[in-house]
């Protein structure tokens, strides 16, 4: 008979690194996450891979019922789930745009409110909501998926200010370009974000997330100075301007 783990439970949606010192439930869409649960088991973590497509309402819930089905309280959980799609919207197809905001906007609403409500119950608790830098200005070429993440930072800090009299806090990460498969996913290598981009360390990026949730911190921008530099600059420049300026970087090159 296993010893009961005394480690603290968090969920973690889109895992690829998980908090430190926790036990998971770690979803994720393709088989990656059993990969990445047996690196967590490796560190020394309880791991609960469930594999789930979170554009699909039945099997958000089926993640919810893996921690249920725990019987433990929930401490933390990391909302990172999401995905881009790239190339001009006129050319773009329709019902993968609407997947895209159920992955990126209506499964974050929903788990939300299943955490929110099984912390709050607990009086404690710490919710990572990921967002981009994209959250602060128009993203042409990316046109549906900018304004997804403009919702989830604003969901974030709004639910922040609901629950600080129920004990729990929510930190919104800000993430600029990674060095992940985001952007190959989203189709994007012909276009300034592929191939020989400069990015940011994924895991230094999910490292500063995870220590401005355990602070209790209302918001960060992951990676090095550049996109910190970035989100300040994004404070005043007119919205125009920032969309003109992503038009040349997120347009599709001509393919010789």
């Amino acid at each position: 008979m296993s010893t009961p783990s005394t480690s603290p439970l968090a969920l973690v949606t889109g895992a690829s690194n998980g908090p430190n010192g926790f036990d998971l439930v770690a979803t994720g869409r393709s088989a990656k996450i059993d990969e990445a649960a047996e690196q967590f088991t490796r560190d020394g973590a309880h791991v609960i891979p469930v594999r789930a497509d979170l554009a699909d309402t039945d099997e958000v819930e089926t993640v919810w019922k893996a921690v249920e089905k725990t019987g433990r309280p929930l401490a933390a959980a990391v909302l990172n789930a999401g995905r881009s799609i790239g190339g001009a919207f006129l050319d773009t197809d329709l019902d993968d745009e609407l997947s895209l905001i159920s992955l990126n906007v209506t499964s974050v609403v929903h788990l939300a409110k299943r955490v929110a409500r099984h912390m709050a119950a607990n009086s404690d608790g710490k919710i990572l909501i990921t967002s981009s830098l994209s959250a602060t200005l128009p993203t042409p070429y990316e046109t549906v998926y900018g304004p997804s993440r403009a919702f989830t930072r604003m969901f974030a800090l709004g639910l922040r200010e609901e629950l600080k009299e129920h004990g729990v806090t929510v930190t919104c990460l800000m993430p600029g370009a990674t060095d992940s498969d985001f952007h190959a996913r989203a189709g994007m290598n012909n276009t300034a974000f592929g191939t020989g981009a400069k990015k940011n360390s994924r895991k230094e990026v999910a490292h500063q997330g995870f220590v401005a949730m355990m602070e209790g911190r209302a918001e960060i921008v992951g990676g090095d100075a550049a996109p910190k530099r970035t989100a300040i600059e994004h404070r005043c420049l007119p919205e125009t301007y920032k969309a003109a300026r992503h038009a040349t970087k997120a347009k599709p090159r001509p393919q010789h």
